[in-house]
């Protein structure tokens, strides 16, 4: 059953939200950006990975925080649990850690050889008589709190944490329990450095209102159409500090018959429910918080996990985005598309051609992201405004006001509302 859209309606009004405009200086003014980095980023519980990347015991990998000048080992110990600590040796303050992931037993400090068990216990120190009341159980790595939902591997850098995982994450937890994520050990890693505020970065990727424009074809003749020609979204829905925005499909796209290639590889089970055969249940278009409104020419689903994680959904994959500022107008951007493993030479070409044609799409992001940067530092513009379909945007920077003139999590989380 196709349900209609209603184009005309505000959905910026209707969850409650203001339709000003929001100040420049939100993406500009150093004095800003370091109010985001104690009062956000070093409060806010901050998703680092899945639970596959580290699957048996001894696994690690870690995790680069130019935001705080730190290196997080994420590891899961002999006993099956998953760990993190600070990449720092108790003896010299030395990095331990310098691979970026693989399995160990131990993580030894090659300025001195002391070693740590996975769990984070230090285990040798050499020459340990020549120290002085030296007590070992005082010198393990030391703990970064960290929780697991429904998979997603979270960290928090306070040393004591204001609010648990689950406070955090509110109603949005709720709304996006136990989907049954497809190949979620099979990610397709994109990464790039962007001189750009965070924020920036983080609003190109939040709306399509741009689609039209930016890649006419790349991905425009799948998103934009008869009828929504600029791709105004379904529905968009608020959890706290979370939002979520459902995305319109053009159900007539298919490869032009003069792209014989695109048409080879376009993949068969591309489709809107994302069903192979009559009567089969897609697990993730069934769940309730997946394109809540079930409208049958819905896309993906863009949610927005408060501050700077995306989980984007189709009927057929799921993929993020991480956006990790470095300083007030740099940020590494990092994106894992989660694609089944190829058992055909013909999947393999699939999974090729996604990835290429991934790869043009970012670009074509990736010079207008900075041009507007620099536009916005300009001072020329004061203040910017926002289109209907830039819900995510005007709600992220609100949450942004809201958490850094908060004292505490407490007081930022009963606003978000």
């Amino acid at each position: 059953m196709n349900n209609p859209i209603d184009f005309q309606s505000s959905l910026t009004e209707s969850v409650g939200l203001s339709t000003g405009p929001m100040p420049t200086s939100l993406y500009t003014d150093p004095t800003q950006f370091e109010l985001e980095r104690e009062r956000i980023f070093r409060r806010a519980w901050l998703m680092i990975g899945r639970v596959e990347r580290i699957p048996k015991p001894g696994d690690f990998f870690v995790k680069e925080l130019a935001l705080f000048k730190a290196s997080v080992i994420v590891a899961r110990s002999e006993d099956g649990n998953i760990r993190a600590f600070h990449n720092v040796c108790a003896h010299r303050a030395n990095v331990v850690e310098h691979r970026s992931c693989g399995n160990a037993k131990r993580f030894v400090c090659r300025y001195h050889s002391w070693a740590y068990n996975n769990a984070g216990e230090l285990a040798n120190v050499p020459d340990e008589s020549g120290f002085f009341n030296l007590d070992k159980k005082k010198c393990g790595l030391t703990p970064v709190t960290l929780d697991v939902w429904d998979g997603w591997i979270f960290i928090n850098m306070a040393p004591a944490p204001e609010v648990s995982l689950v406070e955090f994450l509110g109603p949005m937890a709720d709304a996006m329990a136990n989907i049954d994520y497809p190949n979620p050990d099979h990610p397709i890693v994109m990464r790039g450095e962007f001189k750009a505020n965070w924020k920036a970065v983080a609003d190109n990727f939040s709306e399509a209102y741009h689609v039209a424009s930016i890649h006419p074809r790349t991905l425009a003749p799948i998103y934009t159409g008869k009828g929504n020609p600029f791709c105004r979204p379904i529905s968009a829905n608020l959890y706290g500090a979370h939002r979520s925005l459902s995305l319109w499909l053009n159900p007539t796209y298919q490869p032009s018959d003069k792209s014989k290639v695109s048409r080879w590889l376009f993949a068969a089970d591309q489709t809107i429910t994302g069903t192979r055969e009559d009567g089969q249940i897609n697990a993730i278009v069934e769940h309730k918080g997946v394109n809540p409104t079930k409208n049958e020419n819905w896309s993906s689903d863009i949610n927005w996990f408060f501050p700077n994680w995306h989980l984007q959904i189709s009927a057929n994959l799921f993929w993020t985005h991480e956006f990790w500022p470095t300083s007030s107008n740099t940020t590494v951007w990092e994106a894992r598309f989660y694609k089944r493993k190829p058992t055909t030479v013909r999947e393999r070409l699939q999974l090729e051609y996604f990835t290429s044609h991934m790869a043009d799409t970012m670009l074509e992001d990736l010079g207008n992201i900075e041009s507007t940067q620099v536009g916005m530092e300009s001072g020329a513009k004061p203040f910017i405004v926002f289109n209907e379909s830039e819900i995510l945007c005007r709600h992220g920077l609100e949450q942004v006001i809201k958490w850094t003139a908060a004292t505490r999590v407490n007081d930022a989380l009963a606003q978000s509302v």
